[in-house]
């Protein structure tokens, strides 16, 4: 007979769950940086200007809506908590005040971008041809905002009741249609960069319409009011509150790293938005093995499993550090297959080529922190995370400001985002998850 405290039984039963888990929310993480390669392979072919744009414009775009992921992870958390303590009905209900609070989030994002999106370009100190294509983007793109939100939020709900296949087809659906009618914006009507924008504000608004029919249907199955609840949705958004610091922070790193990069002209912006989205990419997909994490840690939490929630912990680093070094290794082959389907600029191709080797050896690091990151998402240890990422940004940004000023170039500035910033996030969330103060049991983390 099969013994369940063997370890070797519970490291086959938390793989079963991660795999579970991880696969089908690997192909929902994906979506956004697959909307991003699509846009960025369909405008790198019409020039290098409107590719250097396209690098601005999405870096705002995505600072516009992923420093509100909170929306995604602390649902997750909060969900994953009450399913664990067998409260189906108020689980979703803090899903729907997570909701409730994306749109009233989103419509704040478009009337603070659309006036001010030249003023927003005009920061990178993009270059006089990359400026007009990037306000264009940028403007359009804002107004698929509140659709961008509500995904996060209502995917949060889901992934907390522990489905993520459901999230895999609305992604599945999303990026089919995004690069359809990118195509034919762009190409077929001839609309340039701005067919691109439309495409992907259609394609979002789309994605958010078919969560909204499943959480709907979900709050009416188990008796949750769809109302909005001015005390939940004010909850939901103080219990955001030091995730909204954690991810400003690392917004902030980015930005600042596109900024840099931006002033070393338009061959090395157009490189940088390449290798920016490859690695986007490449931490979403880590990102999944996260996502289990913040599903699985938040129910054993709920349910009051230290011990489980601590293994799971172990056994999900192990994950991270075995999916790195295969993401890495894929890298580093492909760079030959991979650059060309973006750009054919020679000057691109070359500062590409080191700054993607860059992110490739640095890839086992970043499956770790990733992991680490949602296992404390997932135990609602925000107010550390926020923390703790004020402290990579406080190191990062005089070593990605001084890059220009030693002379090095865009592979150096990459070394600083990849090597700098991750190696330090490493150690301040490897000390979080050894100290254990993470583990705090109950259906409500208080």
């Amino acid at each position: 007979m099969t013994d369940p405290s063997d370890p070797r039984v519970a490291r086959r039963r938390h793989d079963r769950e991660i795999v579970a888990l991880a696969l089908p929310a690997f192909g929902a993480l994906v979506a956004e940086p697959l909307f991003l390669m699509v846009d960025s392979a369909v405008v790198g072919h019409l020039g290098t200007p409107q590719l250097a744009g396209l690098g601005v414009a999405a870096a705002l775009l995505q600072t516009g809506v992923n420093i509100f992921v909170f929306l995604a992870y602390a649902t997750t958390a909060a969900v994953a908590r009450r399913v664990g303590a067998d409260d189906l009905p108020a689980a979703i209900r803090q899903g729907m005040d997570g909701i409730w609070l994306a749109l009233l989030l989103g419509a704040a994002v478009i009337a603070v971008v659309l006036p001010t999106a030249p003023a927003l370009v005009d920061l990178f100190g993009t270059s006089a041809t990359a400026a007009p294509h990037a306000v264009t983007y940028l403007r359009i793109s804002a107004l698929g905002i509140p659709a961008m939100l509500v995904v996060l939020a209502a995917t949060g709900v889901l992934r907390g009741l522990q489905d993520t296949r459901t999230p895999l087809y609305v992604a599945v659906g999303g990026f089919s249609a995004n690069a359809a009618l990118n195509v034919l914006l762009v190409y077929g009507f001839g609309l340039g960069i701005a067919g691109s924008a439309w495409g992907t504000v259609l394609a979002q608004g789309a994605m958010a319409a078919a969560y909204l029919i499943v959480v709907v249907r979900g709050a009416r199955r188990h008796g949750a009011s769809l109302r909005p609840d001015a005390a939940g949705i004010r909850a939901c958004a103080q219990a955001g509150a030091p995730l909204l610091i954690r991810t400003l922070s690392l917004r902030a790193v980015l930005m600042i790293a596109t900024a840099v990069a931006a002033r070393m002209g338009d061959a090395d912006i157009a490189a940088h938005q390449i290798a920016l989205t490859l690695w986007s990419l490449l931490a979403f997909a880590l990102d999944a093995i996260a996502i289990a994490g913040q599903a699985i840690i938040g129910r054993q939490l709920g349910a009051g499993d230290e011990a489980g929630a601590r293994a799971a912990c172990r056994r999900m680093v192990e994950w991270g550090v075995v999916s790195g070094v295969v993401l890495g290794a894929l890298v580093a082959v492909a760079r030959p297959v991979f650059m060309p389907l973006f750009t054919s600029d020679a000057a691109v191709i070359d500062a590409l080529t080191s700054a993607l080797l860059v992110v490739a050896v640095t890839q086992p690091v970043a499956g770790v922190v990733f992991v680490l990151d949602g296992v404390l998402m997932g135990a609602g240890d925000g107010p550390y995370l926020a923390g703790a990422m004020l402290v990579t940004l406080a190191l990062f940004a005089p070593v990605a400001l001084a890059v220009p000023a030693l002379g090095g170039g865009l592979t150096a500035l990459w070394w600083a985002i990849a090597g700098v910033m991750m190696g330090v996030r490493l150690l301040t969330l490897w000390a979080r998850a050894r100290s254990g103060r993470w583990v705090v049991t109950g259906a409500v983390r208080v």
